[in-house]
């Protein structure tokens, strides 16, 4: 009696209902996919070409996006958001009004309100206020729009950056930057759509999960590439293979792999045989897009990036090279900006100033750079926290440095180039900075609005899984386009 081990393996309850599930999914996927513009055939366009450009379902104002995430929440009241009240009330003990049935993750009892210890002045056209620590970005005023009624629902770090990148405060959900890969493909197939670039010296609180594809393709999970030594650990051949033995290898592979998904109809066989090919393509293109040394001179010194080197401002060169050449998606994490106050390293005084050292050049660096190539009209640039910071000192276990905690309630972060309109400073806290009193953006409202300028409409965009059309700006309506953002 011959036992047909496939066979059974294709009928057994899993392989039943993950198969069933995915039949089903792709009919109703085609058709969203065929209703708002992304092709009539999602078998053909994703699963064959996962990567494949694929054109936005109405006019697209960004071509691709460079997200600047400052992971620990930068203090907005010691950056962008000018309050000479605050200042008057320095060390005063906290109003009731502020603080009564509010919750903090580290304040105890009344705290004292706290000023800023750093200067301010306006800059640009619209007069936009900047803190003395950040020169270079207030000299690109006029092409930022800066946005200082930003809220989100969450207070702990790693749930913060979760539900900004993926639309959840919990690990699993798709990440900004896939699903974006996921509607537009990428416009060069040799380099990934979707890149991650660190600095800061290690992983932003929120960790790998928020650039993971969740339940998307595991195609267009954030790539993350080193800024010194090699570009992708493991890319490389091993000692003694050749490059012609390694593609009569892959091959072979590739012919496995498509029995399998032939036999099977595992999406993540397909997307494993993509990442195949696009890691031996990337043998030849990322050790040249990554070598910066190919800039000019003044380039390098306009960013402070010094080749060999790790960095914000490297990693600040590489995202203008990786758009340049096509990539869809660059996302920078840079870590160590949560100013408690519980030490010299992260107090206001010290701290602060050397984190925003590291920073401002490149930031604005990047801003000139692209606008003198032609790329800014394209690409559309942001830089921010996952939240607010307190107007009182945090003074944690009686510290006498000076610092904040966590804020939900209002934070700012700063977009340029890409449909945005420049020279604009949208939306208002009060006189203490603890709550907005004009001109609300939500987390959510922000996706959206990335996305509109992607070409994509946020309501429409969704992919099945678990019964429902997950979205990334979740399962309620709430999320609005900030129209007063755009040019």
């Amino acid at each position: 009696y011959f036992f047909d081990f496939p066979h059974a393996r294709a009928l057994t309850r899993r392989p039943f209902f993950s198969q069933t599930g995915l039949s089903l999914g792709g009919i109703a996927l085609g058709s969203l996919l065929a209703r708002d513009g992304f092709g009539a055939s999602a078998k053909s366009t994703y699963a064959a070409k996962p990567l494949a450009v694929r054109p936005p379902p109405f006019r697209a104002r960004a071509k691709s996006v460079i997200y600047l995430h400052m992971s620990g929440a930068p203090p907005s009241l010691d950056l962008f958001d000018y309050k000479p009240r605050l200042n008057e009330l320095h060390m005063q003990p906290c109003p009731e009004s502020l603080i009564q049935g509010q919750k903090f993750a580290f304040i105890k009892g009344v705290p004292n309100m706290l000023g800023s210890p750093h200067k301010f002045a306006r800059h640009g056209q619209s007069g936009a206020w900047f803190s003395e620590l950040i020169p270079n970005m207030a000299g690109v005023a006029d092409d930022l729009c800066i946005v200082k009624s930003m809220w989100t629902d969450q207070f702990n770090h790693a749930p913060a950056e979760l539900f900004l990148f993926t639309g959840a405060p919990r690990a699993g959900a798709a990440a900004m930057g896939s699903w974006i890969t996921y509607g537009l493909g990428g416009e060069n197939q040799d380099l990934p759509g979707f890149v991650v670039l660190l600095s800061g010296g290690t992983d932003p609180t929120g960790g790998k999960s928020t650039w993971g594809s969740g339940f998307l393709p595991g195609v267009y999970q954030g790539v993350q590439c080193r800024t010194s030594g090699e570009p992708i650990l493991y890319a490389s051949d091993p000692p003694g293979m050749s490059r012609e033995t390694r593609r009569r290898s892959l091959d072979a592979l590739r012919k496995l792999n498509e029995a399998e998904a032939k036999l099977y109809g595992d999406p993540e066989t397909v997307t494993r045989i993509e990442q195949y090919e696009l890691a031996y393509r990337m043998q030849i293109t990322v050790p040249e897009v990554f070598d910066i040394s190919r800039e000019p001179q003044y380039i390098r010194d306009m960013y402070g990036a010094k080749p060999g080197e790790g960095g914000f401002a490297n990693n600040c060169l590489l995202a203008r090279r990786l758009v340049e050449q096509g990539v869809r998606f660059v996302q920078l994490f840079d870590w160590g900006w949560d100013m408690h106050g519980t030490g010299k390293e992260n107090d206001l005084v010290t701290g602060l100033p050397k984190k925003c050292n590291d920073v401002d050049r490149a930031s604005a660096a990047l801003i000139q750079d692209l606008k003198q190539r032609g790329l800014l009209e394209d690409t559309l640039v942001v830089w921010g926290g996952e939240f607010g910071r307190t107007p009182m000192n945090e003074a944690r276990n009686g510290s006498t440095f000076l610092g904040r905690d966590h804020h939900p309630n209002c934070f700012t972060l700063w977009m340029a180039g890409g449909g945005i309109k420049p020279g604009n400073v949208h939306g208002e806290t009060d006189e203490f900075g603890y709550n907005i009193v004009r001109d609300k953006v939500s987390v959510r409202d922000l996706q959206a609005t990335i996305l509109h300028l992607m070409g994509i409409d946020a309501h429409r965009f969704s992919f099945p899984f678990q019964g429902l059309n997950q979205r990334l700006i979740g399962p309620t309506e709430e999320a609005k386009v900030a129209s007063a953002l755009l040019a």
